[in-house]
């Protein structure tokens, strides 16, 4: 092909590309829009893409229920202290893993694959949490999920890419296995751990059926739980789940909150995602060099 000009095929290619993302970006823009709309405009039956009369009535009935607070302020500490703690067991566990000569070694990597293939199910999982009291606690969105399996073989996988050349010249100057580890295998695992870090918070902000199982009290539901209750709740006879007593109107259609509600879901993780994005796709392919 000639360098600076366009082949037919190209053009294609460009033309089919586009309209792909403009395919995937349609169900973004239609959510947005209609969270934008006026509610009458939407209950006669005139929206269109581009809102024909801007409303923020959806967002203002979403952001003043108090609940919804108590319920964010749930999903944050899910969010973070299950990232780090997903992070701080995932990263030192496959360290371990690497070491062959470990008494256990075998036993451990065993289990791993074990747990990678056979999922105990609902109903154990469900008794295990409720006997060791974490019912009705944030605590048990979190633990179940420290060891996450795919996960460790892939940062596993990383860690046996790097040269063993870098840890046999720490042992030489005096490191211990611990001094390796914080000085030499972790400042190399910065962009798998950025990888991993938005897995891991995706992950748990989006929890919901965890939080349906194992809380029953409003007042810590995740967001997922609380904003799906309100869709349903907005949309019959206001039930007694959340409380709505704030509002003297009649709430906008319930398909308004639902997009209002989307938005503000996905807004945090919109807003992180740039920031790790470069190191996304690095982190990921870094764990697949070497088995």
């Amino acid at each position: 092909m000639t360098k600076g000009k366009l082949q037919f095929g190209d053009v294609v290619n460009y033309i089919v590309l586009t309209l792909i993302s403009l395919t995937m970006l349609f169900p973004f823009f239609y959510v947005f829009s209609v969270s934008l709309t006026d509610p009458d405009t939407y209950v006669q039956g005139e929206f269109l893409l581009i809102p024909k009369d801007f409303s923020l009535d959806a967002y203002k009935f979403v952001l003043g229920t108090g609940q919804l607070w108590n319920s964010l302020q749930s999903t944050v500490f899910i969010t973070v202290v299950g990232t780090v703690l997903n992070l701080f067991f995932t990263m030192t566990f496959a360290y371990v893993l690497t070491k062959n000569g470990m008494p256990g070694w075998k036993f451990f990597t065993y289990m791993v694959l074990l747990i990678l293939f056979f999922n105990a199910g609902l109903v154990p999982s469900y008794l295990l949490i409720k006997e060791l009291g974490l019912m009705n606690s944030l605590w048990a969105l979190i633990l179940p999920g420290l060891t996450n399996p795919w996960a460790l073989f892939v940062v596993r996988s990383f860690y046996k890419s790097i040269p063993g050349s870098l840890e046999e010249a720490a042992y030489i100057d005096g490191a211990n296995d611990l001094q390796i580890f914080q000085k030499v295998i972790l400042p190399l695992s910065k962009p798998i751990m950025a990888a991993f870090s938005l897995f891991f918070a995706v992950g748990l902000w989006n929890t919901y059926l965890s939080g349906i199982f194992y809380i029953q009290d409003p007042q810590k539901w995740p967001l997922q739980v609380f904003l799906s209750q309100m869709i349903i709740e907005s949309n019959t006879s206001m039930g007694s789940s959340i409380n709505f007593d704030e509002f003297n109107r009649v709430p906008p259609p319930s398909e308004t909150i639902k997009m209002a509600s989307l938005v503000l879901v996905m807004l945090p993780i919109l807003v992180v995602y740039p920031f790790l994005q470069k190191h996304f796709a690095k982190g990921v392919l870094l764990g697949s060099v070497k088995g």
